[in-house]
C-alpha cells in the first residue's frame, strides 16, 4: 500500500480508480459492407417477400454494391457513412422489422394514419433508393469529370482544332497504290506459258 493510499484510507477518501479508456470499434470495412449486403440478398430470396419489397431491396443493394469500390475515397465524409450505414444498418432493419410482424397484419392494419405497415416499408425502400442514387452519381463525378477533360484534351491535341498532332490524311497525303500483277491466263481462261516464264528464262 502506498502513502497516497493510506492517506486516503485515513482522510476516509475512496482510492482513486485509473481511468478506463473507452475503446470504439473499429469502422466497417469494404468486406463487411460486403457481407451485409450478400446477407440482404439472401434473405430477400429466401423469404417470401411481396415483390414491391424485393424489386426495391435489390436496387438498393446493387447501387450500393456498385458504390463500395470508392468507399476510402468518401471515407469520413456523409457519403460514405451513408453508404455503409444503409448497407449494414437501414436496409437489414426496414427489412426485419417488417418480417417479425405477421403478414396479415402488416399488409392491412392501418399503422400510421391510412398507411400500412407495407406501404410505410415501401416508402422507407423508396427513400433509401433515391439516396443511394445521389450518393452513387455523387461518388463518381469526378471520375466523370476526370474522362470529359481527358476527352476534351485528345479532341484539342489530335482533333479538327489541333495541329502538330492531327491525326487526319488530306487526299494530298494518300500513299500511290503498288501496280497490280498481270493476269497470267490468256483471253480463254488459261494460263499463258510466256507470261508465266520467270524472267531471262525460256517458256
Amino acid at each position: 500500500m502506498g502513502f497516497s493510499d493510506l492517506l486516503d484510507r485515513m482522510l476516509g477518501r475512496a482510492p482513486a480508480q485509473p481511468e478506463e479508456r473507452l475503446v470504439l470499434p473499429p469502422p466497417p470495412t469494404a468486406e463487411d459492407v460486403y457481407a451485409a449486403l450478400e446477407g440482404t440478398e439472401s434473405l430477400l430470396v429466401s423469404s417470401a417477400l411481396p415483390s414491391v419489397v424485393v424489386a426495391r431491396a435489390e436496387r438498393i443493394v446493387a447501387t450500393c454494391r456498385d458504390t463500395v469500390p470508392r468507399l476510402k475515397r468518401v471515407s469520413g465524409s456523409d457519403l460514405g457513412y451513408t453508404v455503409v450505414a444503409t448497407a449494414t444498418d437501414y436496409l437489414p432493419e426496414a427489412l426485419g422489422a417488417y418480417q417479425r410482424l405477421p403478414r396479415r397484419y402488416a399488409d392491412t392494419r392501418p399503422v400510421d394514419g391510412a398507411k400500412t405497415s407495407l406501404m410505410v416499408l415501401v416508402d422507407q425502400l423508396d427513400l433509401l433508393g433515391m439516396t443511394m442514387d445521389r450518393v452513387f452519381d455523387a461518388v463518381y463525378r469526378d471520375d466523370a469529370r476526370e474522362l470529359v477533360a481527358q476527352g476534351r484534351f485528345i479532341a484539342e491535341k489530335f482533333g479538327g482544332a489541333g495541329r502538330g498532332g492531327s491525326l487526319r490524311i488530306d487526299a494530298d497525303d494518300d500513299a500511290p497504290l503498288p501496280d497490280l500483277p498481270e493476269d497470267p491466263t490468256g483471253p480463254t481462261g488459261q494460263a499463258d506459258p510466256h507470261r508465266l516464264a520467270p524472267p531471262g528464262g525460256t517458256a
